[in-house]
């Protein structure tokens, strides 16, 4: 006799924490490597599920569930992965010795320090791939759907998305900037790769235009408001990641101060939650997620 019935298979978690789970589990499956000299391979698994946030694919399964997405969670789950690959390919490039040259992401060594450079880049390199060949075989999802979820990642990944975020950072970080051109630095980094699984969520959804644009709005005020935190917490030293690496950067906490940046991030998060509340009218999942998420992160700051 089963105490517990079974979860069914076809409704997505409400509960973040079984999402991470689900997700985590998928990524699992989809990266699979060949023989234990496949260092491209091992690399592309140590990038992808090393211990982190999975924020961005989380809040993707939500939406999509606050819209009222009810077809099999199986392929929704793919799409989410297929982001999750993204984010630790621009880890992995962000990390290397051209680019920030760090030693540590997630509380380990880089994927360079670990793996080489060159094998590093093939990796991101092969994540890339992969997830667009994962968002192509995603079952459950129409081809339009998918076609469409193709092009907001290419858009993200782009010059237009985290290649611009790069690129910006790397020729202009060290030199005095305006807070206006901090903030489109930061558009580039963070906000588009979230708007990115907004409007996959949407998509899959099939939701209207004008809750594809009030979610694309919150993405902007979210991504704003991450890379402001991810500011505050340059200091400490239980990121995972080496420490003070703003130290003589044109950042916002550099130029404006702690408390300044602070109730701008508050600011960001009001709009944003405000733009969410427009657009899913159904749940209230990624609201909820989101508050506890900030409120938790924000509470360490002090």
């Amino acid at each position: 006799m089963t105490i517990f019935a079974e979860r069914d298979p076809t409704l997505i978690p409400s509960d973040p924490l079984m999402l991470l789970n689900d997700i985590e589990q998928r990524l699992d499956r989809l990266l699979p490597v060949e023989s234990e000299r496949d260092c491209v391979g091992l690399a592309m698994r140590e990038g992808a599920l090393a211990p982190g946030k999975r924020i961005r694919p989380v809040l993707l399964m939500l939406a999509a569930q606050d819209l009222g997405y009810r077809d099999d969670q199986n392929g929704l789950l793919d799409i989410a992965c297929a982001i999750e690959m993204v984010h630790a390919a621009s880890l992995i490039l962000d990390d290397i010795p051209c680019m920030d040259d760090a030693e540590l992401r997630r509380g380990r060594p880089t994927i360079h320090r670990q793996f080489g450079e060159p094998v590093a880049i093939l990796a991101a390199v092969a994540l890339l791939s992969r997830a667009f060949g994962v968002i192509a075989l995603a079952e459950g999802i129409n081809s339009q759907a998918k076609t469409q979820a193709v092009a907001e990642l290419s858009h993200a990944v782009g010059i237009q998305g985290l290649v611009q975020g790069q690129f910006r950072d790397l020729t202009e970080g060290n030199q005095p900037r305006s807070a206006d051109a901090i903030q489109l630095t930061n558009h580039f980094k963070t906000s588009a790769l979230f708007s990115a699984a907004m409007q996959m969520a949407s998509i899959a959804a099939g939701a209207p235009l004008d809750a594809r644009e009030k979610l694309h709005r919150f993405a902007l005020d979210l991504g704003q408001a991450f890379q402001l935190l991810d500011d505050l917490t340059d200091g400490q030293s239980d990121t995972g990641k080496d420490p003070c690496q703003d130290a003589g950067k044109s950042t916002l906490v550099n130029m404006l101060g702690c408390q300044v940046v602070e109730k701008r991030l508050r600011d960001h998060l009001n709009r944003a939650d405000r733009h969410l509340a427009s657009a899913c009218t159904s749940g209230y999942s990624t609201r909820h997620f989101v508050q506890a998420w900030f409120d938790k992160k924000l509470a360490s700051v002090r």
